[in-house]
């Protein structure tokens, strides 16, 4: 069931677009619905079909093509480390696996307290800055050696509602 905020936001993107093409919205539909949820249910998968007129399966294909969308209830914070060439050249699997190690998760895990949940991303497109993780989907985090992920983790925690 979508609110009238959420429907409000959906109206702004779709207007985006000329009226025959709303369903050009749905990425920008699918991400509004994971800030509000925190991720993207089967059932909200159909709200966003059915407000976009468009079938479930549609929706559902871009859910899972790309891995920004969260198919399941993940933590406070959720942190991507990129493990792609680059990233890698330069420790991004070791960083993976220090934030892992320090969480006491495996990767793709979350948290008992539900705080964090690790996961490996392919190229978050700042190989210069490798070894890079994404927090949240929004706030990307450079030259991450394991005293600043160590950093960053302390700095969440603290800032943990």
């Amino acid at each position: 069931m979508l609110s009238d905020t959420t429907k409000q936001r959906f109206d702004a993107e779709v207007a985006k677009y000329p009226a025959d093409q709303k369903q050009s919205a749905v990425m920008a539909c699918l991400s509004i619905v994971q800030q509000e949820r925190g991720w993207v249910s089967s059932e909200s998968e159909q709200d966003v079909a059915d407000y976009l007129g468009m079938p479930a399966i549609a929706v559902h294909e871009v859910v899972t093509f790309y891995n920004m969308y969260n198919q399941q209830p993940v933590g406070q914070f959720k942190l991507a480390v990129c493990t792609n060439l680059p990233c890698q050249l330069r420790d991004g699997q070791k960083a993976l696996e220090h934030v892992c190690s320090r969480l006491g998760v495996e990767k793709g895990g979350t948290t008992a307290d539900g705080l964090f949940t690790v996961q490996q991303s392919e190229c978050l497109g700042a190989c210069a800055d490798a070894p890079v993780a994404l927090v949240n989907d929004r706030q990307m985090v450079s030259f991450m050696s394991n005293e600043r992920l160590d950093a960053l983790i302390d700095t969440l925690k603290a800032n943990a509602k």
